[in-house]
């Protein structure tokens, strides 16, 4: 068994465990959160039934990447990285939204675009975009999250009013979202790709506010190729791109959203490769380093062995 699907491990110190759509989430002594990247996929807040291998490793292995490159911008929680599917870092309270940076009109903005809206989160959209056309400037729309189901959008008016999240910690969390956002298009733009759109969690502990969770990954973001970006656009054709929209999309034309009554396609041996490949190549494109396969022999052992060995040293 080359993925991992679940992990049910009981680590000394261990208070909770928390089994997330992707991420296997286990707490330690009420003060670390070691989290382990497992190799589940989600499309529309519907975990697949098949596991995808390697793409734990390519999620957290570009989450550290980048979390690393902008620890100058904002902190974050990271610890320590001891496995190629574990992260450990300290304890957050997590704000309850998401920050969505959107630069493009691309994705679930374009299908609302479509659908004739022109405000998405209380920000207005300018008439004559056609889809994947670059916006004027990048927008913040933000998301509830949802601890079950679907997340949904909500204007930054809502979140105050609401009492989501204080003002003064919503103002910094917006400069926070697009300062990172100029750093990975930065970033993205000396691979040859463009950051269209991407989330940042983040959460609170002893006053300070901590970047969380994964960034810039091909879940929580979306690229393009900036080669043959306008070409493409001028001739009104499809954007190829880096993200998990593939998935999306061949759920899509196979009558899958993730609405009540509809079916998962089949997920073959082949299927399952295509996507494991594809994640590879996101991970090698969005890097420009080789991708490095972890040990498979015994996936599960190598994973628990090494969190004990990093939770020791702590």
């Amino acid at each position: 068994m080359k993925a991992i699907k679940e992990t049910n491990f009981n680590f000394p110190g261990q208070t909770s465990f928390y089994k997330g759509k992707v991420r296997d989430v286990y707490t330690i002594d009420n003060k670390y959160l070691v989290m382990v990247v497992t190799d589940r996929i989600s499309a529309f807040d519907v975990v697949l039934p098949e596991p995808i291998p390697f793409k734990g490793q390519v999620l957290n292995q570009i989450a550290a990447k980048f979390l690393n490159a902008t620890k100058d911008i904002v902190p974050n929680w990271v610890v320590t990285v001891p496995d190629a599917n574990v992260t450990i870092g300290r304890i957050c309270e997590p704000f309850k939204v998401e920050m969505v940076i959107r630069g493009y009109l691309a994705g679930h903005v374009a299908r609302e675009y479509a659908a004739g809206k022109r405000e998405l989160c209380g920000v207005a959209l300018p008439e004559g975009l056609k889809e994947n056309d670059k916006l004027p400037e990048p927008i913040i729309t933000p998301t509830t999250k949802a601890a079950v189901g679907h997340d949904e959008d909500i204007s930054r008016e809502e979140i105050l009013k609401r009492g989501i999240v204080t003002e003064a910690d919503y103002i910094q969390l917006e400069n926070y979202t697009r300062k990172l956002y100029q750093r990975g298009t930065e970033i993205a733009a000396s691979q040859g790709l463009i950051l269209v759109d991407t989330k940042y969690e983040f959460g609170k502990t002893e006053g300070t506010i901590y970047l969380i969770d994964e960034i810039h990954t091909p879940d929580s973001s979306r690229y393009f190729y900036k080669e043959g970006y306008e070409e493409l656009q001028a001739k009104g054709e499809p954007q190829k791109q880096l993200s998990k929209e593939f998935v999306r999309r061949w759920l899509i034309e196979n009558g899958f959203q993730g609405k009540e009554g509809q079916q998962v396609p089949e997920m073959n041996a082949e299927r399952v490769e295509a996507i494991s490949e594809r994640y590879i190549e996101l991970y090698e494109k969005i890097t420009g380093e080789k991708f490095i396969k972890a040990g498979t022999d015994n996936v599960y052992k190598r994973v628990e062995e090494n969190i004990i060995f990093a939770l020791n040293k702590l």
